[in-house]
């Protein structure tokens, strides 16, 4: 049990929040604004759809850095993830989801719950790798069936403008596989068209893509004017505020993703990311040319970010948690209600992390 304001489907209440097998059997309390009392809040856990490191470890390593990466993330309030892959060579790729798949048969305990794999790339376009290695590539239907033998691929990040990936985009879709554009010089009309054939996102949004024009829209343009859902990493280093409350205004369900690293949870040194060396410093994470390569965000910190952009604790919550859960179709995770996954998190006033649930059992703080 666990009292507090507690952020449920209908609303806040104040009362306790009751669990059993790992699932929550009963919300009671009374309705009431949370800004009414310095009781804890309490929210859903944090789901972050895109997740290459933490805590010194890269996904592409394998083995241990499974481990390390989903127990450094969980301190900061991520009770699911998607393990991300890099684009690299074909053998490299293979090994990481084999690994990825050994960890998810015997996860480690006391860490965030591994959904799946986030394949980002090597399906994108070489003119916008981004942090990315240079071993992009078309993909090809088969090829893809046979990795998504090999462990749960629950979202693949491509450009939708190399040869044969619309087919690849509507043949992905049909098998149950989200796919979200990304790292692309893509067009406006080729956005449009890839969400026709099945897309369903946009990784990174404003990252690695085609920028707004007035004459020529771009793949940001084919988001911001018809995208249901896209990912963002709201670090405020990624992406200005100011264009963070335009995507807000413009995409109904937009939502967090660090795109953390390995230095996620680190002091500032170098670290890997895939096959590369990145530096964090200044709260940022580099190549040695300078370009963002990927982040150094938590979610808890996220959750602050948008809050201090104006949005309310519950559409801030909604953002990394229910919205990222409805993207991957999954109901039971995501929310405060009977029945779901006891994953949430408890936050002072300040919105200072206190305590972490995965499916009821208590890996940092609480009882």
């Amino acid at each position: 049990m666990q009292f507090g304001n507690i952020l449920t489907a209908e609303g806040w209440r104040l009362g306790e929040i009751h669990w059993e097998g790992g699932r929550i059997k009963r919300i009671s309390g009374e309705q009431i604004d949370p800004d009414a009392n310095a009781h804890p809040r309490i929210l859903p856990g944090f789901i972050d759809l895109h997740v290459h490191g933490g805590g010194g470890a890269d996904v592409m390593e394998g083995g241990e850095a499974l481990a390390t990466l989903a127990r450094t993330h969980v301190r900061f309030g991520t009770t699911r993830l998607l393990a991300t892959t890099m684009t690299a060579p074909d053998d490299h790729i293979r090994k990481a989801l084999r690994d990825i798949a050994a960890y998810m048969q015997a996860p480690a305990p006391l860490a965030a719950k591994v959904l799946g794999v986030h394949l980002e790339g090597p399906y994108i376009n070489p003119g916008k790798l981004g942090a990315q290695p240079a071993y992009a590539r078309t993909g090809l239907i088969e090829e893809l069936d046979e990795l998504c033998s090999l462990v749960p691929i629950r979202l693949i990040t491509l450009a939708p403008e190399l040869s044969g990936h619309m087919a690849l985009i509507r043949h992905l879709s049909e098998r149950g596989v989200r796919v979200q554009l990304g790292h692309t010089l893509g067009s406006y009309e080729e956005g449009v068209e890839a969400l026709a054939h099945g897309a369903c996102g946009f990784t990174h949004l404003f990252n690695a893509m085609t920028g707004l024009h007035h004459r020529k829209p771009g793949m940001v343009g084919a988001a911001l004017a018809h995208a249901e859902y896209a990912e963002l990493i709201p670090d405020l280093l990624h992406v200005h505020p100011g264009a963070i409350l335009t995507a807000l205004r413009c995409i109904p369900n937009l939502y967090a993703v660090t795109d953390s690293t390995a230095a996620a949870g680190m002091p500032d040194g170098d670290y890997r990311l895939g096959e590369q060396t990145v530096t964090k410093c200044l709260g940022g994470v580099r190549l040695a040319d300078g370009t963002l390569a990927g982040s150094t965000l938590t979610m808890d910190q996220a959750l602050r970010n948008f809050v201090s952009l104006g949005l309310s604790l519950a559409e801030a919550s909604d953002r990394l948690s229910r919205i990222p859960a409805d993207f991957l179709g999954l109901g039971d995770i995501g929310r405060l209600e009977e029945g779901a996954a006891a994953d949430f998190v408890v936050l002072d006033p300040q919105l200072q992390l206190q305590a972490v649930f995965v499916e009821g059992r208590s890996i940092l703080g609480g009882a």
